[in-house]
């Protein structure tokens, strides 16, 4: 047995099996041990049957994404088995019922060790001990499988039972005691098992545990949950879609915070829902997906002339059309940034893992706040679904900015409506192009709004005059907003050690980012190359000079992104004039392994390769 800092592990099955549980259980348990863990999460878009699986990384040190090896694969149905067999490592390990699968006729590499485990005649015992049916206790099988792979792992049974305590509470509690019978009695096979001692990926123990509560499992829809709260949030209105769904399914079960979360007919009712709200002086958001956002565009440009603060929300997935629902891509970038006929001033934020979500989650409200106009989100399905355990966010210095709100000084005879119409000059032309902003009801701030052009009064016009001057004060909002945005909420240049001149230059945006940054240190410790990471995180208003400038200083640089065109290529083109040369896409529907993105960066480096595009993944 060889102690090891880093272990992949993988569950699968039907869909309604219990597969997302079991991971979940596994990784709770190896983060009660002192572990850090990501988790991934793989669905198709049905609810019952297809085949779903998810892996868990576990790592001595922090880890941001997923590799492709599978060092342990654990399954008790035989679709797993089939599906990911060839996917275990050679001196791998592999937990299954021996009364479905038989490992002969599966695609295994020689050395992998076979762990049968009798998932039926486990649960016959609890259910003879507890007088429930086995038929009953089938899902405690997912706890079965979790606790036989904690015991081949060496660690400690009390993981899991923290790990139960955490996941039932309430009335749920007395299930604890009958999962931990079953885990019991799994840790018992596997640790009589002749071959225990030959798995050589036993994690090393951590050198210290960590206090409690210093830790989160978190993922980008709770992440963007807690901003919103955070925030002052009052209105949440969104059509069901993936995956953007999972959050608002989360935030409906905490309306005791005072969020509201309204499912609406369609997502044009959705974003006009937030648009009203947010009119009333509310801080208001919707949430979607690809096709759902295209249906919002007509409704944000009526939000962009009114100058009103909401915040969309684009979770995105594979398409065109429906496309992929439940599966991951960066294409929906230049439709963001594009969104909508004609033009008018948008911020356009990417953050890149989910601590980066709960805080640009905040910001976003302060900047459609600060800035008067809609705030676009851009998340994604890995970010959204995908687990990583994480430092204790700190929310100690978050301060909300309600922007530039109009006073109550102002008086009119309510008796003369025309007049009190005049008096008031909601979209007054500024220097800075953000006018004074009043709350329905404020004594003499009455105005007009509507989705045409319009004087400082709200009134309609078409006159040259009023047209040039108007569009011009909207727009500089940008000019502001680029000026005042902290730096590292634009951009950020990673160079973990700080190389002097790196052989390559990656360039990417969004979710990309954690399997950028674990990569760079397996390229520096494995191969002695040096990279650092160019990450944009405004794509409006953009970064301009210094994306120019960091590419103009580059030996190499490379896009990575999870596209067929590489959209982030052609925005930096269409911003600076440069062209990068050397590409790294996928667009398969599943994310970009560490695995692949180390072997495209060493193939680029030596044989100068313009486009690399990759493809595992099932």
């Amino acid at each position: 047995m060889n102690l090891t800092h880093d272990l992949c592990w993988m569950i699968g099955g039907p869909q309604g099996t219990g597969v997302d549980s079991s991971a979940t259980l596994f990784a709770r348990s190896c983060a009660a041990a002192g572990y850090w863990v990501y988790g991934r999460r793989e669905y198709h878009s049905n609810i019952k049957g297809e085949h779903s699986y998810f892996q868990v990384r576990v790592k001595t040190e922090p880890v941001n994404c997923h590799t492709d090896p599978v060092q342990l694969l654990a399954t008790f149905e035989n679709s797993t088995a089939e599906l990911h067999a060839f996917e275990v490592v050679a001196d791998g390990a592999f937990i299954y019922d021996p009364k479905v699968t038989d490992p002969a006729k599966l695609n295994l590499a020689p050395g992998v060790l076979k762990f049968p485990i009798p998932f039926d005649e486990i649960l016959e015992e609890i259910a003879k001990e507890t007088g429930k049916t086995a038929i009953s206790l089938a899902i405690i099988k997912n706890t079965v499988a979790v606790a036989a792979s904690l015991a081949l792992c060496k660690m400690d049974i009390s993981a899991i039972e923290e790990a139960l305590t955490g996941l039932f509470t309430g009335s749920k509690a007395k299930l604890i005691s009958l999962n931990m019978k079953a885990a019991t009695r799994a840790f018992e096979i596997m640790n009589s098992h002749p071959d225990l001692d030959k798995f050589n990926y036993v994690m090393e123990k951590p050198a210290t545990l960590p206090a409690k509560g210093s830790r989160y499992l978190l993922n980008g829809a709770i992440a963007t949950g807690l901003g919103k709260l955070k925030a002052g949030c009052r209105l949440q209105s969104y059509y069901s879609i993936t995956p953007a769904v999972d959050e608002c399914i989360w935030l409906e079960d905490l309306s005791a915070y005072g969020l509201p979360v309204i499912q609406c007919e369609d997502e044009i009712a959705a974003v006009n829902m937030a648009i009203g709200a947010a009119t009333t002086g509310m801080r208001a958001s919707t949430s979607t997906s690809g096709p759902g956002f295209d249906l919002m565009t007509e409704g944000l440009g009526w939000a962009g002339i009114n100058e009103v603060p909401v915040v969309v929300f684009n979770y995105m997935r594979g398409g065109p059309s429906t496309g992929l629902p439940t599966r991951h891509e960066q294409t929906d970038l230049l439709t963001c940034v594009f969104s909508g006929h004609g033009e008018y001033p948008k911020i356009v934020m990417a953050p890149g893992d989910a601590v980066e979500q709960f805080y640009d989650t905040f910001d976003a409200f302060n900047y459609a706040d600060r800035y008067q106009t809609p705030v676009i989100f851009i998340s994604d399905k890995l970010l959204a679904n995908n687990t990583v355990c994480v430092d204790k966010l700190d929310d100690s210095n978050l301060k909300i900015d309600l922007g530039m709100l109009a006073g109550t000084d102002a008086k009119f005879d309510e008796n003369d409506i025309q007049a009190a119409l005049a008096k008031f000059p909601r979209f007054e032309i500024t220097e800075s192009g953000i006018s004074r902003r009043p709350l329905p009801g404020t004594p003499g701030h009455i105005y007009w709004m509507t989705g045409d052009e319009h004087c400082e009064f709200g009134h309609i016009t078409e006159l040259p005059e009023i047209r040039i001057p108007m569009q011009e004060k909207r727009m500089k909002k940008l000019d502001l907003a680029a000026r005042e945005i902290a730096q590292d909420n634009q951009y950020i240049v990673h160079n973990p050690y700080n190389a002097a001149e790196p052989d390559l230059t990656i360039v990417s945006w969004g979710s990309t980012k954690g399997v950028i940054m674990d990569s760079i240190k397996v390229l520096k410790e494995k191969h002695n190359l040096n990279v650092n990471f160019l990450q944009i995180r405004m794509m409006s208003p953009f970064p301009t000079d210094a994306v120019a400038d960091v590419l103009k200083k580059a030996k190499r640089a490379v896009v990575v992104e999870s596209s067929f065109g590489g959209q982030i290529t052609q925005l930096i083109t269409m911003r600076t004039g440069i062209q990068i040369e050397h590409e790294v896409l996928k667009w398969s529907g599943r994310p970009i392994s560490e695995t692949e993105l180390v072997a495209a960066a060493l193939e680029i480096n030596q044989k100068q390769t313009r486009k690399v595009v990759l493809s595992y993944g099932l």
